[in-house]
């Protein structure tokens, strides 16, 4: 199941960073897209 993870140090750091990135910026979206909704409530 997991013969595609490398060996190489470095690629498995990019993989992470790039994991960690996509969630971070899905946790902005999406604390963003409510606030968003809430100022259109009129609140």
């Amino acid at each position: 199941m997991f013969e595609f993870i490398p060996d190489d140090p470095v690629i498995i750091a990019i993989v992470l960073i790039l994991l960690s990135l996509v969630f971070f910026s899905y946790l902005l979206l999406r604390r963003t897209i409510l606030e968003f909704r809430e100022g259109m409530d009129g609140r």
